[in-house]
């Protein structure tokens, strides 16, 4: 039993209750003293000292002056070993889910990054292609539909410039203020960056 995130002298308690708790020892039997102790566990005389502090305080062994520690309830030991297990797992599942909501910080930083280093290179590509067309395809529940581009004074409404205008299997570059509109027609027209909000509210009527 070690509960690697316990301190020392409670896991070398533990283990002891564990063997009292597993029958290696019976009532009255003697365990290591102090030192054998330090030595089994590879630990200071203090370390050693504490845990059998801890076993003496359970009421799992008692120190005897002149005799030693002597093995005094193993009912007491199996509950100290069930209680220091689930101390410990619970101490374990809390370190686990820190350790978790550490990494998906860290996991949500870096897409905050990248997603500010994306929005930074669209900003720049647009300031570099300060043309590159927008696009909208006419439904037949929009507005203007079978009106040309005169009629509606599309420039005048939305500040965009209609470039091309695609239907069904032909695209018109450059079409002109008659250029009429259909249901599936696609336009392809430039402006501001604000132009496609405008465009799309002119045609559905939501200005």
């Amino acid at each position: 039993m070690q509960a690697k995130n316990a301190p020392r002298y409670q896991q070398i308690a533990a283990d002891i209750a564990a063997k009292i708790a597993g029958g290696e020892y019976k009532i009255g039997d003697k365990i290591f003293a102090r030192s054998s102790l330090a030595s089994q566990y590879h630990v200071s005389s203090e370390t050693a000292r504490r845990a059998i502090c801890v076993l003496c305080d359970m009421k799992i062994v008692e120190s005897i002056q002149g005799v030693g520690v002597v093995i005094q309830s193993p009912e007491n030991a199996v509950m100290y070993v069930r209680q220091f297990d689930e101390e410990y797992t619970i101490s374990a599942m809390k370190e686990g889910l820190i350790e978790a909501l550490n990494e998906q910080n860290q996991r949500n930083n870096e897409i905050k990054n990248q997603l500010e280093s994306l929005l930074d290179t669209v900003t720049r590509f647009k300031a570099l292609n300060p043309f590159i067309p927008y696009q909208i395809e006419l439904t037949e529940t929009m507005n203007h539909i079978g009106k040309n581009l005169s009629e509606i004074n599309f420039w005048h409404n939305t500040l965009a410039t209609v470039i091309a205008i695609r239907h069904q299997e032909e695209l018109a570059l450059s079409p002109g203020p008659y250029a009429r509109l259909h249901v599936g027609d696609i336009i392809y027209f430039i402006g501001q960056e604000d132009c496609i909000i405008r465009v799309e509210q002119f045609f559905s009527g939501n200005r």
